[in-house]
This record gives C-alpha cells, sequence and structure tokens, in this order.
C-alpha cells in the first residue's frame, strides 16, 4: 500500500468508475522499493482517509513522499511556505499533479484528498490579474459536478494552487528590479496633504478679520459648522473607502462605485475641472502676496496685474516640473512646505506671549482678560453678516479629499484614508479655533497706528484699549489701518519672526495649488478609464511605473494657466467652492443610499458612521451651498443635472453593483410582496404575456408587436424551451445574458425566461406554472402559428395543440400570431444580431459567419415581414372579428395597440356576427356597449350573412387539406382502427367530421368574409375558435385554424379565459 498513485476503480466495482483511490495512512517513512496496485480501501477506509489532514503536520507524521500517495522521484517538505503540502502537476518547476489516467483531469490535494475542489483563498475574490501571472480562479460548478471527461486544466497553476517559495521570490525580484510603483501611507499620503490643503491662505490673511466681525462666539460656531460639515463627509467617506478595495480616482471613485456612473459621471468630471481651476486660484493668491512684497520696494516689473499673471505662469510652471518629476518629488516638496507652515503656525503662538510696546499702537497689547471680553461677541461692519462671514471661511475648511484623490497611490486606502482625513479635520479645526481664541484675546478691533494717541479722557473712553492706556475712538469715524478689522497681515505683527508668516502664506498657498495639480489628472484619468465620456479617452493612458496620467497634466496646466492670466477669479471661486460641497454632498448621500438599499455588499470595516447623519451631512452640503452663493448654487445643480442627464442616457456599459441598483431591487421586492396582499381587479387587469418565441432575435416579429400593446402596461416574458441538451452549463448563463443583451439594445421592455425539456408541450407546461413572482405572472400565453405543419412531423402538432389545451386548463388567455411569411428568421444568417441554432453547441455558435449568396425571394419577404411592426404603421384599419365574448381581452388588445405610438393612427373597426332582421338593433347595443366600455372605434359591421354556407371551392380545398389526416375507420377493421386512433391519436375520425360539418362550415365562411372585409387591414384581430378536449381530434382543430387564417394580412387569434378583464364601473 505504501507509496502507490491513487488510481481508478476497476469498472466491476459497485462504486463510480470514475471515483479515485483514496490516499490511506502509514506510519513507514521509508520508500518502498517498488509502488505496487492495491484493492481499492473499504469505505470505512474511504472514510477514514478523506478526514485526515494533509499538510499541517510535521514530516514524521506524515511519512515520506511515497506514504502519500506522490512518485519516488518527488520529495515531501514540511508545509512552511505553502498552503498545501503537495504540489499535483508537472510545470517544469518541479511541481506535479497526480492525474487521473481515465480523463487526464489534474487534480490538487485538499484536506488529504484528490479534488479540484478548492479551499478558500483571497486571490479568487480578485477582479484583476494575480501579481504572480494569470489571475486564478476557482473551479467552476461544472468543472466540479460534471462528468469527468469534460476538459483539462489550462496551462499554468491549477486553481487554488499557490505559487512556491521559490515562484514568489522570482516574481518579487523581477518586480524589485523593475522598480515598483511608490506608494504612501496614511501620513504622508493623506494627513499630511489633507491638512496643507485645510490650512491654507485664510488661515494667515483672514482669520484675524473673521475674529474682529463675528466675535470670538461666533468665529467659534462658524468654524464648528464648518467642521460639522467636514467630519460628517470625513465620516461618510471613510465609510465608502472601507467597503471593499479602493482604486484611483478620489471622490469620483467612490460616488460612482457607490451611486453609479451617472452621479459618478457627472460629479467627477466638475470635481476634476473644480481642481483644475483652484490651481489658479491659489497661484494667483501666492502671486498678489509676492507682488504686493515688490509693490513695497518699488520693484514691480510691468503693472500689478501684468505682474501676477507673469509670476502666476513661472509658479504654475515650477509646480507643473514637480508634479511630472513624479509622485515622489511631489510628497517631499510637500512636506518641506508642510515644515514651513507649521513653522509660521508656532511662530504666530510663540510671538503673541512676546508683546511689546512698539506694537501697542496698532493693536496687540497680549493676552488680556478685557479685549477678551470685548471681542466675545460680534461687530459686523459694512453689511457683513453671519451668513456672509461663514460663506468667507467656509471655503478655508474644505480640501478633505485631498488624501482620497490620490487614493491609486496609497499602500491600504481603506486604513490611510479614514485616519489620516479624520485626524487632519481634528488637528486643523482645534488650529483654526486656537488662533480665533488667541487673536481675540490679544489684539483690539480697531487701532490708529500712533504712539500718541494715548488716554486723555476717562469717561468718554471706554474700549478695552483704554484700560491699557490707549484711545483710538476716532476709529469709529473709519480710516484706521490696523486691528481686527482693518489689517490683514496682523498676524506677521503679531509672530515673533513676521517673514516666517509671509513663508507660511507661501507655504499654504503653493501646497494647495500642488495638491489640486496633482488631484484634478488622478481623478480625471479614473474618470476617462472608465470610458464615461467616450471622447476623453486619450487622458485615460497612463506612464511610467506610477501610471502617472501626464496627458492630464497637460491639460490640468492648460486649465490652470488659462484662469491665471484671466486674473479675475472672483465669480468663478464661488462655482468652484460650489463643485466641492456638491461632491461633499453627493458623498454623504452615498452613504445614506448604500445604507437604505440594504444591499449585503454594503458592510464597511469603518463602524462610526449613521445612515441618518450623512443625510443630514448631504442635506448641509446643499444649505451650505445656497448661504455661499445662490446663484453659484444653482449653476452648479444645472450642471450636475446636465451631465447626469446625458449619462443616462448614453447608457455606458458598466456595472459596478451600485446603491442605486440594490435599492431599486429592494424597491421592487417590497412591491411585489405588496402586490400579493391584494387581490385582482378588474378594472387594473392588463395583459401579462408569456411570448415562446424561442431566441429573441428569431421572430421579431412576434416579440415587436406584443411589446407595442405590452410596453409600460404588462408584464413580457419570452419562453424558451430548449431541447437540446449538448449546451454545457457554463456557458447557459452566458446565452442568457446575450438574449436579454439583445432585448435590451432593441428596446424591447420583456424577460427572457430559458427552459430544458425533451419537447415543446413539457417546457410549456413548466413556464406555464413556473414563470412569475407573486402577482407580477402571465396570465396570456402568445404563440406564432405553425405555418409549416402540414410539411411535418404530425407528432409535433399534436404537440402543439396540446400546448393550447394546456394553457386553457391553467386558465389562460391565448393569442396567435399568424403572418403569411412565417416567423422564424433563425435559418437565415448574417442579420444584425447572432441567432444561435440548437443544434450548435455554443462553442461553435459564437461566430456566425456571414452568408455571401444572395438571398432567396422567400427568404427576402420573409426578412422583410418580420421588420414590419418595428416601424410606424400609418393610417389604416384594426380590424376587430369580436365573435364571442370572451371578457374582452379580443377587444382590449386593439385599444391597447391603438394607444402605442406605432399604432396611434389607425382606428378599431369592429365586426360582430349577427341576423339580418336585427342588424341595426345589434349595432346599436354593441356601440352601447363600446361607449361605456370608453373605446374609440370608427365603425362597427354586423355580420348577417354569417351563416351562409361556404363556396364550393373553398369546401373542397379544406377537404383535401384534411384528406392525408384521416383515420378512414369505415375502410378497415374495428380494432385495426382503434389500434391506428391510440397510435396516432391526431386522425380525424368520419364520426367527428359528421359531428363538427357545422363548425367547420363556419371556418371556412369566416375566411371567405375576412378576405371580403378586412383584406386591407393593417392587423386583423380575431376570437378564436375553441376545440373541445378529448373530441375534437388536432389535426381537425389545426385545419380549422389553418383555413380561417390564411392569405390574409397580419392576424391574431385571441381567447381570453373568460374572466372580464373590460368593466364600465368606475
Amino acid at each position: 500500500m505504501s507509496g502507490q498513485k491513487p488510481s481508478l476503480k476497476s469498472g466491476g466495482s459497485s462504486q463510480s468508475r470514475f471515483q479515485v483511490a483514496v490516499v490511506t495512512e502509514a506510519s513507514s517513512t521509508s520508500p518502498a522499493p517498488a509502488p505496487t496496485p492495491a484493492p481499492a480501501p473499504a469505505p470505512a477506509e474511504e472514510s477514514k482517509g478523506r478526514s485526515r489532514s494533509v499538510g499541517f503536520l510535521d514530516s514524521g507524521a506524515l511519512g515520506s513522499a511515497m506514504d502519500i500517495g506522490l512518485p519516488p522521484d518527488v520529495s515531501h517538505e514540511p508545509d512552511t511556505t505553502k498552503s498545501d503540502s503537495v504540489s499535483l502537476h508537472s510545470t517544469g518547476t518541479g511541481h506535479t499533479h497526480i492525474s487521473d489516467s481515465h480523463s487526464n483531469t489534474y487534480y490538487m490535494r485538499t484536506f488529504g484528498h484528490n479534488t479540484i475542489d478548492a479551499v478558500p483563498n483571497i486571490e479568487f475574490y480578485r477582479q484583476t490579474a494575480a501579481p504572480f501571472g494569470e489571475k486564478l480562479t476557482r473551479p467552476s460548478l461544472s468543472e466540479l459536478h460534471d462528468e469527468l471527461d469534460k476538459e483539462l486544466f489550462d496551462d499554468g497553476l491549477a486553481n487554488g494552487e499557490e505559487p512556491s517559495a521559490a515562484e514568489e521570490a522570482a516574481a518579487l525580484a523581477a518586480k524589485e528590479s523593475k522598480g515598483g510603483t511608490i506608494k504612501f501611507g496614511w501620513v504622508k499620503g493623506v494627513l499630511i496633504r489633507c491638512m496643507l490643503n485645510i490650512w491654507g491662505v485664510m488661515l494667515f490673511i483672514r482669520m484675524s478679520w473673521i475674529v474682529g466681525q463675528s466675535g470670538i462666539g461666533l468665529t467659534i460656531a462658524i468654524i464648528l459648522m464648518a467642521t460639522l460639515v467636514t467630519t460628517i463627509t470625513g465620516l461618510s467617506t471613510s465609510a465608502i473607502a472601507t467597503n471593499g478595495f479602493v482604486r484611483g480616482g478620489g471622490a469620483y471613485y467612490l460616488i460612482s462605485r457607490s451611486l453609479g456612473p451617472e452621479f459618478g459621471g457627472s460629479i467627477g468630471l466638475i470635481f476634476a475641472f473644480a481642481n483644475a481651476v483652484a490651481v489658479a486660484m491659489y497661484v494667483v493668491g501666492f502671486a498678489e502676496t509676492v507682488v504686493e512684497m515688490l509693490n513695497d520696494v518699488d520693484a514691480l516689473m510691468t503693472d500689478e496685474l501684468n505682474d501676477i499673471r507673469i509670476v502666476g505662469t513661472l509658479t504654475v510652471i515650477l509646480l507643473l516640473g514637480i508634479s511630472v518629476a513624479g509622485m515622489e518629488w511631489e510628497a517631499k516638496a510637500q512636506i518641506v512646505l508642510l515644515v514651513i507652515l507649521l513653522g509660521a503656525i508656532v511662530n504666530y503662538f510663540i510671538g503673541s506671549f512676546m508683546p511689546t510696546e512698539s506694537k501697542e499702537p496698532k493693536g496687540f497689547f497680549g493676552y488680556n482678560t478685557a479685549i477678551f471680553l470685548e471681542n466675545l461677541g460680534p461687530d459686523f461692519r459694512d453689511e457683513e453678516t453671519f451668513f456672509s462671514v461663514f460663506a468667507i471661511f467656509f471655503p478655508a475648511a474644505t480640501g478633505i479629499l485631498a488624501g482620497a484623490n490620490i487614493s491609486g497611490d496609497l499602500t491600504d486606502p481603506q486604513s490611510a484614508i479614514p485616519k489620516g482625513t479624520l485626524l487632519a479635520i481634528l488637528i486643523t479645526g482645534v488650529t483654526y479655533v486656537a488662533i480665533a481664541i488667541s487673536a481675540g484675546s490679544c489684539i483690539v478691533r480697531d487701532a490708529t497706528g500712533d504712539h500718541n494717541d494715548t488716554v486723555t479722557d476717562t469717561v468718554n473712553c471706554t474700549d478695552a484699549a483704554c484700560t491699557l492706556g490707549y484711545d483710538f475712538s476716532i476709529c469709529k469715524e473709519g480710516g484706521c489701518q490696523y486691528g481686527l478689522m482693518n489689517d490683514f497681515q496682523v498676524m506677521s505683527l503679531v509672530s515673533a519672526f513676521g517673514p516666517l508668516i509671509t513663508a507660511g502664506i507661501f507655504s499654504a498657498t503653493l501646497s494647495s495649488a500642488l495638491a489640486s495639480l496633482v488631484s484634478a489628472p488622478k481623478v480625471f484619468q479614473a474618470l476617462c478609464k472608465d470610458n464615461i465620456y467616450p471622447g476623453l479617452s486619450m487622458f485615460a493612458k497612463g506612464y511610467g511605473k506610477n501610471n502617472e496620467p501626464l496627458r492630464g497634466y497637460v491639460l490640468t496646466f492648460c486649465i490652470g494657466l488659462a484662469f491665471i492670466l484671466i486674473a479675475e477669479l472672483n465669480i468663478i471661486a464661488p462655482i468652484i467652492s460650489n463643485f466641492f460641497l456638491a461632491s461633499y454632498a453627493l458623498i454623504n448621500f452615498s452613504v445614506f443610499h448604500a445604507s437604505m438599499a440594504n444591499s449585503p455588499g454594503w458592510r464597511p470595516s469603518f463602524k462610526y458612521y449613521n445612515m441618518w447623519v450623512s443625510l443630514a451631512g448631504a442635506i448641509l452640503c446643499c444649505v451650505v451651498m445656497f448661504v455661499i452663493n445662490w446663484w453659484a448654487a444653482l449653476v452648479t445643480l444645472l450642471i450636475v443635472l446636465a451631465l447626469y442627464i446625458y449619462v443616462s442616457y448614453k447608457k455606458p456599459d458598466v456595472n459596478w453593483g451600485s446603491s442605486t441598483q440594490a435599492l431599486i431591487y429592494n424597491q421592487a421586492l417590497t412591491h411585489c410582496l405588496n402586490l400579493t396582499g391584494v387581490e385582482d381587479h378588474v378594472k387594473n387587469f392588463r395583459p401579462q404575456c408569456l411570448v415562446m418565441a424561442g431566441y429573441p432575435s428569431a421572430r421579431p416579429a412576434l416579440l415587436q408587436l406584443v411589446h407595442s400593446f405590452t410596453k409600460n402596461v404588462g408584464l413580457m416574458v419570452c419562453g424558451h424551451i430548449k431541447t437540446v441538451r449538448t449546451i454545457r452549463n457554463r456557458y447557459r448563463s452566458s446565452d442568457h445574458a446575450r438574449c436579454q443583451r439583445w432585448l435590451n439594445k432593441k428596446r424591447i421592455k420583456a424577460f427572457y425566461t430559458p427552459v430544458f425539456s425533451d419537447n415543446l408541450r413539457h417546457g410549456a407546461q413548466f413556464l406555464l406554472q413556473a414563470v412569475g413572482l407573486g402577482r407580477l405572472k402571465p396570465n396570456t400565453l402568445v404563440m406564432g402559428f405553425k405555418n409549416n405543419w402540414s410539411d411535418g412531423d404530425m407528432r409535433d402538432v399534436e404537440i402543439y395543440i396540446n400546448t393550447l389545451h394546456d394553457a386553457f386548463d391553467l386558465q389562460f388567455g391565448v393569442v396567435i400570431l399568424r403572418l403569411q411569411e412565417g416567423l422564424d428568421i433563425s435559418h437565415i444568417q448574417g442579420q444584425g444580431t447572432a441567432v444561435i441554432s440548437e443544434s450548435l453547441s455554443f462553442e461553435e455558435s459564437n461566430t456566425v459567419v456571414k452568408t455571401k449568396s444572395p438571398l432567396s425571394l422567400t427568404d427576402q419577404r420573409l426578412l422583410e415581414s418580420s421588420q414590419q411592426f418595428k416601424k410606424k404603421q400609418g393610417k389604416g384599419t384594426i380590424d376587430v372579428w369580436w365573435l364571442f365574448d370572451d371578457g374582452g381581452l379580443t377587444l382590449l388588445i386593439p385599444y391597447l395597440l391603438t394607444n402605442s405610438s406605432k399604432w396611434g393612427d389607425c382606428r378599431i373597426r369592429v365586426f360582430i356576427g349577427g341576423k339580418i332582421n336585427r342588424i341595426d338593433h345589434d349595432r346599436r347595443a354593441m356601440a352601447t356597449l363600446l361607449s361605456r366600455f370608453r373605446i374609440d372605434f370608427s365603425d362597427i359591421n354586423v355580420l348577417g350573412d354569417i351563416n351562409t354556407k361556404p363556396k364550393k371551392h373553398n369546401k373542397l380545398t379544406f377537404k383535401e387539406l384534411i384528406e392525408p389526416y384521416r383515420l378512414k375507420e369505415d375502410d378497415m377493421e374495428q380494432e385495426a382502427a382503434e389500434r391506428l386512433k391510440a397510435h396516432e391519436p391526431w386522425r380525424i375520425t368520419d364520426n367527428e367530421l359528421e359531428l363538427y360539418k357545422a363548425k367547420t362550415n363556419r371556418q371556412i365562411r369566416l375566411n371567405e368574409l375576412l378576405k371580403e372585409h378586412s383584406s386591407t387591414a393593417k392587423l386583423i384581430v380575431m376570437s378564436m375558435p375553441l376545440a373541445r378536449k378529448g373530441t375534437v381530434s388536432s389535426a381537425l382543430y389545426m385545419c380549422w385554424l389553418d383555413t380561417l387564417s390564411k392569405d390574409l394580412p397580419p392576424l391574431l387569434l385571441v381567447r381570453g379565459n373568460h374572466q372580464s378583464v373590460l368593466t364600465f364601473y368606475s
């Protein structure tokens, strides 16, 4: 037993001939001299072998290579770096697969048992290629379940087998030799970027003015309000970022994968544009500061406006060079800028504790309770309000997505984005509050800057400065240049070293500009990769080891440079802020929407979020948009709406499992369940059709006509009964998807539902009984007329007619469409859609070769006929021959047709049977009934001659038609006749012919009347004659239907289930 290979059991065994001998345990550690075959183990031993664990014990417990069924030349090592202790297929690298000699199917070892069934592996769940070659996939159900003689594994690793330690090392070395991509951690990649973006110019040149206007109390309220919005957005961003692997694209990626391409595509475009224009805003802010310094020393090159353009252009070129040099250089530049910025902030706080007499006339006295109390309340001037000041401050709180925007360059985005973003919001929020309190506690609102303005009148001087020896009351008349309200550079005054504050302003502007210059191309590249806007695909290309979007950098540079040269950003700035806020609003709404959809796929590892808080955050963002600038908010919403409509119209072919899909499913399920609790009512009846169309592309005319009266009205299911079993299971789902795509492409609102059965009748029974969900289930069977019935096997006719009987037994209405040219075009190749013949396997049918020979005249007419219901019908009539009351379905279908755009120009003509002496009475009665039903009609015809005998030549034609199918029992012995009838139940007996002679004559006569009255109709809708089951043979019934409908325009034979589908009650 030791050292044997797994072998197949003998054919004579009661066990399956495909079973592989189970590896048995052995205690011997020495290899046997030669492997010898052994009998198959008993069931008990097999059970024991299957439960044995392999690869988790030491080598002594496992035994030698021979003990576990390996060939003598393959050694076994203890499990160290590999998840499986054995390799099973020889790959040229020392791996050996154990092969089943019957089928050459390769196996891997799982739990000591030879099988291709794979243990859980993270590689199976990846959507991209594995790091060591082709993407690993788990064995399909067919590979595990079907017979063994199916397929071999492809070359390479078996499914579920991991690479060896040597392969891993080789792959890693090859990757390192090429130079790996640069990835950032949460500090360098997210925290630093967010802090630099949030700490903008506002920190140094507007914060003191905001404190002067709003006072310390309301300034803190403004900061907390802004921080509340950004914190909620940060929590929502963290939730989305931890709900699966995050690729590059930042806000666009998060929104599009959550809400779908419509919202993602619209926000992605304006978010990328906003970042590009933000580059210009920050660079112009930097250039203005530089030009002011040049102006102070009379060193202007031309004039102020052109100098701003020159300095801005040179700056953005420098920033572009840093960005193009690579993310590593850009990250280093950000660290340098952060150090300068932190130095400036620390410099300010140190200086606030170092008041000097020279600074007191300018309003800085150091920390003082009187100043604090005076500045605690607001003192709004120049028509400023709380909300106008809030609008000025809020852009300083943005920038929280700076880290998320480079999500593709983060080592672990799921961990980095939450930690870095939320910590950055906390640190910057505390900094803003600290500076607000500090500035409000040591600087007065107004100061003259004059050392001589000391206190002379202690009675009239009541300001805080009075208690400190200065009288600045003259500032109430205006004209003062110092203090919180008047000097934007007051922080330079307070700081220990003034130039460092200027350096901080430079750092804040340049870091924000650099972050935006990097963010815009990254987001835009991700958007272009998804091909949401086909014309922009050229910007999807990346270069270098980091896949840098160089084309995006150039585009961002051009946009930024254009706005720098304009140098008028007062109008565009509010729109940019609103673009960012729209992104924040949608991120918050994404979390609410995903939670509301209750999808099992929504399970973020970040738990500190709440759907209602996220909804409140989305509403807050929208409110803030209108607070900042109402017209800019309207422009933003209109742009988002326009892009949303465009993407919805284009319908990009993507499927990201968005929460929109999940919510639609949830709502559909809820509504279906709600419908089950309500009884059907005649007023709400709608035809819900099960259409026996086969492959949808095989009978387009049938589908187009049914779609005309079910579109936006009722359910339509394309039933397909497949009788070929050679189709492999793995291709069935792709076949289903292909057929559903065909329906969607043709804009036919229907479901495709295939079943496998041995014949049409059994398959139809399955569909009639099982298709549907609750109240959403078919109530009408629609079939094509069997034009070639007389040329084929009469057993097929028996199946066809019995299918109609089954539908009536199940209380279905039945509709049959007959076109004289036929319906089935599946034999004509070279059409727009590949029609897959059931006689072909899927591998053979994937490519349909277009026929180059000209079509026959018959096929040309068939093709033209198959497209006739696709076009608008124009003026004409729909002739309704309502001969028998079936509940009203025969009348309802034409009415629904005339409501559709294609049939809207057609008028309904009604034909009814009657007696010659009662024609006027019958016409008035029908007119009254139709008016009660509120159905418009153009004419009512009463057929008084309906019972007239048919013409002789037509009777002879019918006799010739039935002749081959008669039993002719009078010409044979009774026993032989009964035996033939039992074997061929479709045959027509003489007794049957005589019994139904009047009904036969009626069908012949009706055909004559149809040719006489309705030969020019666009469509004829007629009551279908019924045949009593078990009494009328299939051949006779088929002859009736054929005789009634031959040589006519398109004709619908309709028979409802005799339950009312029309009512005149309200």
